[in-house]
Order: structure tokens, then sequence, then C-alpha cells
């Protein structure tokens, strides 16, 4: 069933004014629906069969968002905090207006690909523990990771806590010389998310991570040309994408 909604409120959600802005754009008449002036800024209205034009410019209404945030090192996921930044902060104004939230959480120095939506059904399905989801980080640990590694995070590894995580893919991409330091550069792909779990778990094995980014959740990957820092809408393809992973885990 189609949502329906009050002219004004649609296009106060679309960014394009406060209420009290768009009910004097509709006495000026710069709202039309389906062709025809708007007289009442409460006129109700089905966003998905109405053609609404804004100063003459046609409004297309989106209920649901999705953004791809390259998430950088400093902020925290969360949507809002009395003394930190917050990935919520990144955002352009009219695109917080639909309230999108962070999907799961990266540590405050963790970087890479975090999902912002309003879709709560999606997100559940991302984060429910019961789906598995695969999540793939590239991180420089310090010390030479090897063979042994790779097949104690295939078998599970037991953090700090006891707790014995699910297996895990580790591979081994390369090795740098940082000053006295050997890191080594690896991909790591888990199907669940505990509290600092990637740190934790190479903890296990006696060595400690120095820098951790997030690639991909699910079917979703981070695009490589977004600058830390910068976000911008899924495409449809993306947003399909998501949506059949979900159909799948069903």
């Amino acid at each position: 069933m189609s949502k329906r909604i009050r002219i004004d409120k649609l296009l106060a959600h679309m960014g394009l004014g406060t209420r009290s802005e768009i009910k004097k754009a509709v006495k000026l008449g710069k709202v039309a629906v389906n062709g025809a002036v708007v007289k009442d800024s409460g006129l109700i209205v089905d966003p998905e069969l109405a053609v609404v034009a804004f100063d003459g410019d046609p409004v297309v209404y989106r209920d649901v968002v999705y953004f791809m945030l390259n998430k950088p090192q400093g902020v925290i996921s969360a949507t809002e905090d009395g003394r930190e930044r917050t990935v919520i902060d990144l955002l352009e104004q009219q695109d917080r207006l639909r309230e999108p939230f962070p999907v799961g959480r990266l540590d405050k120095d963790t970087v890479g690909l975090l999902l912002l939506t309003n879709d709560g059904q999606l997100a559940h399905e991302l984060l429910s523990p019961r789906k598995h989801v695969a999540k793939t980080y590239e991180a420089l640990v310090q010390g030479e990771v090897g063979d042994a590694d790779k097949q104690q995070f295939a078998s599970g590894v037991t953090l700090d806590d006891g707790y014995v995580t699910m297996p895990a893919e580790l591979r081994i991409l390369g090795s740098e010389q940082q000053e006295e330091d050997l890191l080594s550069r690896i991909s790591l792909t888990i199907m669940e998310g505990k509290f600092h779990q990637v740190k934790r778990m190479f903890e296990a094995v006696g060595k400690k991570v120095v820098y951790l980014k997030r690639v991909s959740m699910g079917p979703l990957m981070l695009d490589e040309s977004l600058p830390e820092g910068s976000y911008r809408e899924l495409t449809d393809d993306e947003v399909e994408l998501l949506r059949t992973h979900r159909r799948a885990s069903e």
C-alpha cells in the first residue's frame, strides 16, 4: 500500500525547505501536482502516483535512503553524541532529514565501508547474528602473519572472554618494513560482528592490528574512488544487490 503524505511534508523531506518555507512557496504558486498549481500546503498526495513539481522542476520522492560512507578515523558510528563527532555529522543537512543511521559499527579508529540508511528491515537483516553476513577487512598487523595463523583463523579463534569465533578466511597480501616493525598486510573475512572482533582475533594469536579498513559487507563493496570522509547514494544496482541478498537469506 502506498504511503500518502502532505505535500509540504513531502517537499520538506526532499530538502526543498522547512515546512514554513514550503507553505510560502505554495502561496507564491511555486508548487504543482499533476500539472495543476497547488493552493493548499496540506494537500494529501500519493508520492508514488503524483507528479510533483517545485518551481518548475520535477520532484522524485524517496522515502527510504541508502548512503555509502567511506568512514574516516576519529568519528564514531552513532547518530548523536554529546562529545564526539559522529558519522551523521558528515552528512549534508538535506541528507539527514529522513534520519538515516549507521548499519552496525566501526571503531573510532577504523576506516572504510559503512552503510547509512533508514531502512530498518534491511539493517536488521544485515546485522542479525543468524544471517552470518560476511564482512571483509584489510589490515596492517604488527609481526609476521603466516600459515599457522591462517589455519587457526579457519578453525576458529578463542577470544579473551572465551568466545570461539566462527571460521574466518585470512589471506596474506604481503608485508612491509616500517621503521623497526615488520607489518603484514592481510585480508580477513568474518561471518559475525563481535565487539572489536578483528583486533581481538589477532590479539588471541599474539599480534596487534595497527590499521583496519572494512572493504565489504554482504554484497556491498566499498567504492575505492570515494575519499575517506565522503559518501554517496547507493546506485540502483547496489540497492538491488542488497534486496536480493535479503530475499536469499529469508
